[in-house]
Parts: structure tokens; C-alpha cells; sequence
């Protein structure tokens, strides 16, 4: 028996609207401008891997591109309280393009591993989306808006990735504990039985 398409539509819907508010409440962190960096520190990735990790790749993504959406009509939901279609001209252009990737990114390695959601994998489908993929699109708004060198842009990059690391086991712990209370967000894992499923350990 299949499950008619608006049925999933219909329970889509809320779940994309959900994450976008939960990368918006992040924003309400305060972000850091460390060593006068043109691109503050902020929360919002936590949000961004939690969404693919959570979602899945295309739910995740669109609740990336609903978020920034209303970024760009104006409301002020980036940390420090930003908005508007100015932030999309400044050096942070890159990484907030690469909010829905990063989210697809995650998403589809965190499908692909599939259930029973393991710890290790997780931390590496969100280092690899969260971590690797935002960063390689962060470090070319840089180049493009901040006309900083290949090399200069790195290391002004490289600021980030302590942090987001940190952000990506964070993630996968919280993923953990919510595929554990709701096993049917993730595909079975080919070969993998369900009661090797719930019995499988971290």
C-alpha cells in the first residue's frame, strides 16, 4: 500500500516550516566577529546540519531556502539581527548560498547510511555537508565579495571550522536521539532487518 502524495506533501509542510524557525531561533544567539573577521561566528550552522540530518536532503534543503526567502524580504533572522537583499551582496554571500547545500549535503549522506542512525556516521555526514561543503561555497564569496586572495580567503575560513565541528557532533547527538524516538524518518539500511534495527547499537 502507498501513501498518496498529498498525505506526504500535507506532513512536509509543517516540517520544513518548523526548521526554518529553528535556524532562525538560533540566530538569536549573538554573533561573534573574532579577529575582525567580515563574517561573524554564528549558531545558524547547528541549524543548517540539524535540518539534513533530521529531514533528509530535500525537505532539509527547502527548509534552508524558506529561511533565507525571508531573509531576503527583510526580516531581520540572521544573528546580529539582519535581513534584507543587502546581506546577499556582503562577504557572507557564499555561506548563506550554501545554507540549503550544506543542508542537501547532509541530508543525502545521512540517507545513505541509512537506519539505524549510527553516531560515527552521522558526525560524518555533517562534517563532511555541514563543515566541508559550507565552507568550500564560504570560501568562495569570499573571494568574490571580500577580494581576498584563494589563500587569504582560507585562512580567514579557517577561523570557523573549530567551531562548526564542534557543531556537527552536536548535531549528530540530538539526530540520534531523534531518530531513536521516531525510527520512520530514515531509510531501512539494505539488509538490515527491523529488529536488527532497533537493536543495533551506537
Amino acid at each position: 500500500m502507498t501513501t498518496h502524495p498529498e498525505a506526504h506533501t500535507r506532513r512536509d509542510i509543517p516540517l520544513v516550516a518548523i526548521f526554518a524557525g529553528v535556524v532562525a531561533a538560533l540566530g538569536v544567539f549573538p554573533a561573534i566577529n573574532a579577529f575582525g573577521g567580515a563574517v561573524p561566528i554564528t549558531a545558524q550552522s547547528l541549524g543548517v546540519m540539524l535540518a539534513g540530518a533530521i529531514l533528509g536532503p530535500r525537505r532539509g534543503a527547502l527548509a534552508l531556502v524558506v529561511f533565507l526567502a525571508l531573509v531576503a524580504i527583510g526580516l531581520p533572522l540572521l544573528a546580529g539581527g539582519r535581513g534584507g537583499l543587502g546581506v546577499f551582496a556582503g562577504p557572507s554571500v557564499g555561506y548563506l548560498v550554501g545554507f540549503p547545500v550544506a543542508a542537501y549535503a547532509v541530508g543525502a549522506l545521512t540517507y545513505a547510511f541509512g537506519a539505524p542512525y549510527r553516531l560515527v556516521w552521522g558526525i560524518v555526514a555533517s562534517v563532511v555537508g555541514g563543515v566541508v561543503v559550507l565552507h568550500a561555497l564560504g570560501i568562495i564569496g569570499l573571494v568574490l565579495r571580500a577580494d581576498l586572495s584563494v589563500r587569504d580567503a582560507i585562512a580567514a575560513d579557517l577561523v570557523f571550522v573549530p567551531g562548526d565541528v564542534v557543531k556537527a557532533v552536536v548535531c549528530a547527538l540530538v539526530a540520534q536521539g531523534v531518530h531513536a524516538a521516531y525510527p520512520g524518518l530514515l531509510p531501512e539500511r539494505r539488509g538490515t532487518s527491523p529488529r536488527s534495527a532497533a537493536d543495533a547499537s551506537v
